[in-house]
């Protein structure tokens, strides 16, 4: 099962009963930048350390990182987007780069529960929600969302996204 996940304020404990609670065994943390100035409990070196002593792996996957930017002057094509961001990242769900740390991580899911992690808490405003939407329309694997308040929703894709022939999404419906 893949589910996302984003840390925001929780510390440890509240982190490690949200993940235990919804029967994660593996966090990939797709942070472009694992760490944090306000909460020192899910710093990458931090999480490598105490989530192992909950029972929960732990793996940092770069290239499912957020904050991307298409180059200047190249075209955008996913004008569902109306943050850049976003249409920036959309972009990168396309590369090669994005399709192995994807499968990756799907690979894992296949196996057992699977948490990709964010600081964003919600999934509707974080590089999670293309993921997740990448994984169900372009992968066909189920994903749901693990809310503050230990909730699983499943996840709904954006309106605006459409399977290309590759099996890539754009987002310009």
């Amino acid at each position: 099962m893949l589910v996302t996940v984003g840390h925001g304020a929780a510390d440890r404990e509240r982190l490690g009963e949200l993940l235990a609670g919804a029967g994660v065994a593996l966090v990939v943390d797709v942070r472009r930048y694992p760490a944090s100035r306000t909460n020192p409990d899910v710093r990458r070196e931090e999480l490598e350390r105490w989530l192992p002593e909950r029972g929960i792996d732990y793996r940092w996957e770069p290239p499912l990182g957020g904050r991307r930017h298409v180059p200047a002057g190249e075209p955008e094509p996913d004008t569902w987007w109306t943050v850049a961001a976003f249409r920036a990242y959309a972009a990168h769900t396309r590369t090669p780069e994005f399709d192995a740390a994807l499968d990756a991580v799907l690979a894992d899911a296949a196996h057992r529960t699977t948490a990709v992690m964010c600081s964003e808490s919600v999934w509707w405003r974080c590089h999670r929600r293309l993921i997740a939407d990448v994984a169900v329309l372009g992968r066909g694997v189920p994903v749901a969302h693990l809310m503050p308040d230990g909730r699983l929703g499943p996840h709904r894709p954006a309106e605006g996204a459409r399977r290309l022939p590759d099996g890539h999404l754009l987002w310009n419906g």
